[in-house]
């Protein structure tokens, strides 16, 4: 089966009547967990976005704690792990400021483990290209936040 593209969707949806994409959007989330999640972060979660932000603070402190720090291939495998659930949460807002105030937390948590992040390659690329990322994704905020999420990043 072929999918169809996004424009046909949006055309089918439009004409389809409300129940009618309640039931679809129901049987979409019951699908995948990601589809779920997104629901609930569109119907739950988007209107407060320092609430949502806070919340996946909260579920990074709980991931980093569990980080097994006796071999480094093991903070290697987690910290790819945790970095893929705060993408994945990124992901699910779209906007600017979350991705910022998220991947400064984490380059700052990944600071706090008290590990040598210079000594090891592969680490030092994981948060050398988050570093890149909050630049990027500095540049689609307003002026006075870009200033004042720099002196943040220049702590880093």
């Amino acid at each position: 089966m072929k999918a169809s593209t996004i424009n046909e969707l949006k055309q089918e949806l439009v004409s389809t009547p409300a129940p009618a994409l309640v039931d679809l959007c129901l049987r979409l989330a019951k699908f995948k967990k990601e589809n779920k999640e997104l629901l609930t972060y569109l119907l739950f979660e988007a209107n407060n976005t320092t609430a949502y932000i806070r919340s996946v603070k909260d579920e990074m402190v709980l991931q980093f704690a569990d980080i097994n720090k006796s071999n480094v291939y093991f903070v290697k495998k987690t910290l790819r792990k945790i970095l893929r659930t705060v993408k994945k949460y990124i992901r699910y807002s779209g906007l600017s400021i979350v991705e910022v105030e998220l991947l400064i937390y984490f380059c700052e948590s990944m600071k706090d483990l008290n590990i040598p992040i210079d000594k090891n390659p592969v680490l030092l690329n994981i948060y050398q290209n988050q570093l890149k990322n909050i630049q990027k994704a500095l540049n689609g905020l307003h002026e006075d936040l870009q200033y004042d999420y720099l002196k943040a990043v220049e702590q880093l």
